[in-house]
């Protein structure tokens, strides 16, 4: 990457973010902060694309700006705002929405997962998301995008319409083609109830994630009922990937401990998952609890919060609308 290269991520305010967030997300954008120019956004507008109570989503708002803070991101170094702020996010996807194609929008998996069987009762604005999603990234011209694997289909996405407005408009090289920042050790942290899903908030038992809120003996708990394996740890990757609860407590171990998996399975092969277990607690325990207090101790004062988003809000719109002046002018528009 170069001195002009610019990450942009957005973060949907479900509240209560997990550890999935922290460890695929999170503790990426703060890492990235230290080397990069930063824009991290919280995407409301994206939220509502599935009825969200109003009073539940500022709060919900506050609460991932508070997450963002306690783990460490840094609003003198990034850029950090909630979408529905900046104006411009709405205008390009409006443009954006005129430049994709509806067979682009077709082949969008996460439609289709999250619409459910009756399509027909699903909202516009869960249909045309990706586009949305493109004019988030696009609006900054950023160059490179941290993204989960379940999201690299809508940077692809993004990608078809920054190419296919360039040549429209016969403007090469306007809107850079972004790139995706994968992390190289993990990308999806699973559920404790069911190694073959995300760890989501959606999921009906609380038992199948950590929240970043969690207290030390509810982080225990939750490690010592997690679904794992009858028999003993075993000695190589192969034999775990047909165990996928057992192979999911042993990946977070590895993140969150900073050992190499394999090194990881080396030391724990022939013991019990009761062994696994309880290290793995103490190392949650002691990484997550600091940050989970630390959100508590920011929504005490959601005006500081606010004005961290008012603050993030004045400098993301001064690069929004230098943007759209130029985009305006491309695609005509007085």
């Amino acid at each position: 990457m170069t001195k002009k290269d610019l990450v942009f991520s957005g973060v949907q305010p479900t509240g209560n973010l997990h550890l999935g967030n922290y460890l695929g997300a999170l503790k990426n954008f703060v890492s990235l902060q230290k080397k990069k120019e930063c824009i991290y956004c919280v995407v409301d507008l994206h939220a509502i694309t599935i009825f969200q109570k109003p009073e539940e989503l500022r709060n919900n708002v506050l609460e991932t700006v508070a997450s963002f803070i306690a783990t460490g991101l840094d609003p003198n170094k990034s850029v950090i705002f909630n979408q529905s702020s900046v104006s411009g996010h709405s205008e390009l996807a409006w443009i954006l929405n005129c430049v994709s194609k509806i067979g682009w929008l077709n082949r969008m998996t996460q439609f289709k997962d999250k619409a459910g069987t009756d399509k027909e009762k699903a909202s516009v604005g869960l249909y045309i998301y990706p586009n949305l999603m493109a004019a988030d990234i696009l609006l900054y011209k950023a160059t490179h995008v941290p993204v989960g694997a379940d999201q690299k289909q809508h940077l692809e996405l993004a990608r078809d319409i920054a190419q296919k407005f360039n040549n429209d408009f016969k403007c090469k090289d306007f809107f850079p083609i972004p790139e995706p920042l994968i992390p190289k050790n993990i990308s999806r942290v699973m559920s404790l109830r069911d190694g073959t899903k995300k760890m989501s908030k959606s999921e009906d038992s609380d038992y199948s994630r950590i929240n970043l809120k969690d207290s030390a003996d509810e982080i225990s708990k939750k490690i010592k009922k997690a679904k794992s394996d009858s028999q003993v740890i075993p000695d190589n990757l192969k034999e775990l990937e047909g165990k996928p609860e057992a192979l999911n407590l042993l990946t977070i171990y590895s993140e969150i401990s900073k050992i190499s998996l394999e090194k990881i399975i080396n030391e724990m092969a022939g013991k019990e998952y009761s062994h696994l277990k309880l290290r793995l607690s103490e190392l949650l325990i002691s990484e997550i609890t600091p940050v989970g207090k630390e959100i508590v101790k920011l929504l005490e004062d959601k005006s500081h919060l606010t004005k961290i988003l008012k603050k993030g809000k004045e400098k993301a719109s001064i690069i929004a609308e230098e943007n759209l002046k130029n985009i305006r002018e491309k695609v005509g528009l007085i």
